[in-house]
């Protein structure tokens, strides 16, 4: 049947509207994601829970959803917008084709939208809120949602059986980052957003990870206190939201992007090692490099193209926070280097404890 798109700013597109709800309309705020491949992935991120997401390459679908490649148990995209979304599936994994997941789950997808046009008004007027319909209603909400408490896990859950103890504060964590700390020998706790100093320390951790996630960090500003106390105790690697809360614990601020960093060809500058190399991302914030000078944290990474700050390291504590997906899922894998060097600082302070 025929849809649209309706942004927030008048603009129109229109397209075929597939949704197998009855639902008058899907609202979100409307992103693109420049990755030829990666999907499946991105449909299953937390780090999308409430965006509707635009699909620059022309062609999407082709290799079907397998039952390997997701981030969580279903899908946190408002919606899917694409050019042309293919219906057979060629891959001997293929499970699904991408229509028959996106209706398994309810999640409406329009397609023959001239995507270019779309990505050309949020390149042009930056990110917006949108939603899609059969016909124009009277709008949708402006006010940003705080989606973290919607995909944090409930309870307490732990993976693997290595031997060093991982505590991982989960504000939206993508299953690849869990599994790259079990493929090197941890055994890793998952956690709600918003447990406690005193609950986390009877864990006994070698080690921290804040997870990624979706929305706003300022909205979480009411657990930077105990944020900060945790990771100034333990060795902590801080990914994507992770970041932005490290960086904003410590004092430090944050910023929206015009239209966010979302692909997995994003050219990252490591100032310690000299060297780039290439990355995943999904954010629409940035830490604001002026807001660091009056912080013990200085900026490491920085993104290539346009110079944003893409992580951060404390002065003199075992902190590390990266903007970028180290476990590349999807995009390349450049990066994942990073965990090496976080498991590196467990163990020196393991033997720090051992010889004191």
């Amino acid at each position: 049947m025929k849809g649209y798109l309706f942004l927030e700013n008048g603009e129109k597109f229109e397209g075929e509207l597939t949704a197998s709800s009855n639902q008058e309309q899907f609202e979100g705020e409307v992103v693109f994601y420049t990755g030829m491949t990666g999907y499946q992935e991105v449909l299953t991120d937390p780090s999308y829970k409430n965006q509707i997401v635009v699909f620059t390459y022309p062609l999407i679908g082709n290799y079907g959803i397998n039952e390997q490649d997701f981030e969580s148990k279903k899908p946190h995209v408002a919606g899917v917008i694409v050019l042309e979304c293919k219906d057979a599936t060629n891959h001997y994994e293929a499970k699904y084709s991408l229509k028959e997941y996106l209706d398994k789950w309810n999640v409406p997808l329009l397609s023959h939208v001239d995507t270019r046009s779309v990505v050309k008004q949020i390149r042009n007027h930056g990110t917006m809120q949108g939603y899609l319909a059969q016909t124009e209603t009277k709008g949708c909400s402006t006010i940003e949602k705080f989606p973290v408490s919607e995909v944090s896990t409930k309870t307490q859950v732990s993976y693997g059986r290595g031997n060093k103890h991982v505590v991982l504060l989960d504000f939206g964590c993508k299953k690849s980052i869990i599994e790259s700390l079990v493929e090197r020998d941890c055994t890793v706790t998952v956690v709600p957003y918003h447990t406690t100093y005193e609950k986390i320390k009877e864990l006994k951790p070698d080690g921290i990870v804040l997870s990624n996630g979706p929305g706003d960090p300022k909205q979480l500003n009411p657990y930077l206190p105990t944020i900060k106390k945790t990771i100034e105790k333990y060795p902590t690697l801080a990914i994507c939201l992770g970041h932005q809360l490290v960086a904003l614990s410590f004092g430090a601020d944050t910023k929206k992007l015009t239209f966010g960093h979302r692909g997995a060809n994003q050219p990252v500058f490591d100032t310690l090692k000299n060297k780039v190399f290439i990355t995943s991302q999904n954010h629409s914030y940035v830490v604001d490099e002026l807001s660091l000078k009056k912080t013990s944290l200085t900026a490491r990474f920085k993104n290539v193209n346009d110079q944003s700050i893409e992580g951060v390291a404390h002065r003199t504590l075992p902190i590390v926070s990266v903007q970028f997906h180290p476990e590349a899922h999807p995009g390349p894998s450049d990066s994942s280097w990073v965990f090496d060097d976080f498991i590196e600082s467990l163990l020196n302070v393991r033997r720090e404890k051992q010889y004191a």
